[in-house]
């Protein structure tokens, strides 16, 4: 069983990775374990693996509830989590008890949030059962619900106390949500290690067979690559935002077909193609540095081509970017594969050349 550590001195945390954990995860609490646990989930999730977790928590003296959520992005917001909040409420829920997020990257958002605020902090543990969430939202304590104007624009940073991720249950994941993750993949080797995308390039296929050990190797780079980074910059004042690659783009398609239309991974895709364009004109990225990361999102089999959204569109929605700063827009660009960097003063021009195109 591999285990990475996310090195935030206190707050220092493992993320385990392997074939079967889910029936090891009360071994795998920090001790002391808690008393109790409390689990967010959604009704798809839970039908697979709520029974195995509470029966593993159980073993280990661990008494836990659940709360079921409404699934899909549509619920990542104000309303829902309001509602996990009564819920721990009328549960009784302590500044103790652990809070769990088993599911994908909505419920690991929506419940971090609800950990972060409920009664000012509570601890958390990630067991994402996507592959998105297993290589990205899971780790690095990132937590949000969206708003109609944005994407994640109301959260907090609160790191779990550990990540927890069973790679047997990418098996129930439906296919375009499995399809969705691997963008997030290709992301950080475009983003940040280029001996990593020649590996995802080499192996895709394999990725999209579902072969096991393709996939614990890609879900073991990403959270290696992620957690180096979130170690430097936890609260993304600089390096951290070299992982948003592709997101400014993709976060205003969320925003503007309505959440869950897109798929997140779909989004940050067609996001990259936009980005590696962009990096093309104002950046010295080389064509066929270009050429490769798009054949190779195109291969994964993920959307290239984004919505039409008309221009005006466009810049009001990216203008509400986290990235932002002093009212100017910010790019996560590449000079080349494996090496990202975050530009500003982007001429409308340059936005506007790629964007038509």
């Amino acid at each position: 069983m591999p285990t990475l550590t996310v090195a935030l001195a206190e707050r220092s945390y493992p993320i385990h990775i392997g074939a079967g954990l889910l029936a090891r995860a009360g071994e795998l609490l920090a001790s002391p374990r808690p008393a109790r646990a409390i689990i967010v989930t959604n009704p798809v999730v839970a039908a697979h693996y709520l029974a195995p977790l509470q029966a593993a928590l159980l073993r280990s003296g661990v008494r836990c509830e659940a709360v079921l959520v409404p699934e899909g992005e549509a619920h990542k917001d104000w309303a829902t989590l309001y509602d996990v909040h009564t819920r721990l409420l009328e549960l009784g829920a302590e500044r103790s008890t652990l809070l769990v997020a088993l599911g994908g990257g909505v419920i690991g958002d929506l419940a971090g949030l609800a950990a972060a605020t409920y009664q000012r902090g509570m601890p958390l543990l990630q067991i994402p059962t996507t592959l998105l969430a297993q290589v990205d939202s899971s780790v690095g304590g990132k937590t949000a619900v969206n708003h109609p104007l944005g994407k994640n624009m109301i959260g907090a940073f609160h790191q779990p106390s550990a990540v927890i991720i069973d790679t047997t249950t990418l098996a129930t994941l439906p296919e375009r949500e499995y399809v969705a993750g691997i963008a997030e993949v290709i992301k950080y080797g475009a983003a940040c290690d280029a001996t990593f995308f020649d590996w995802i390039e080499s192996h895709v296929d394999r990725m999209l067979s579902r072969d096991a050990d393709a996939i614990a190797h890609a879900v073991h780079e990403s959270c290696r690559i992620k957690a180096q980074v979130v170690a430097r910059d936890e609260r993304e004042a600089g390096e951290r935002a070299v992982l948003n690659f592709g997101h400014t783009f993709g976060h205003a398609i969320e925003a503007a077909t309505g959440y869950g239309t897109w798929l997140h991974g779909e989004a940050v895709a067609a996001g990259m193609v936009l980005a590696t364009a962009l990096s093309q004109r104002v950046s010295g990225l080389g064509v066929d540095d270009a050429n490769r990361l798009k054949r190779l999102i195109d291969r994964a089999g993920v959307p290239v081509a984004p919505p039409v959204l008309g221009f005006d569109r466009w810049m009001e929605l990216m203008a509400r970017d986290k990235k932002a700063e002093s009212g100017a827009m910010r790019f996560v660009l590449l000079k080349a594969l494996g090496a990202a960097s975050v530009r500003s003063g982007i001429d409308e021009a340059d936005l506007r050349a790629v964007l038509a195109a």
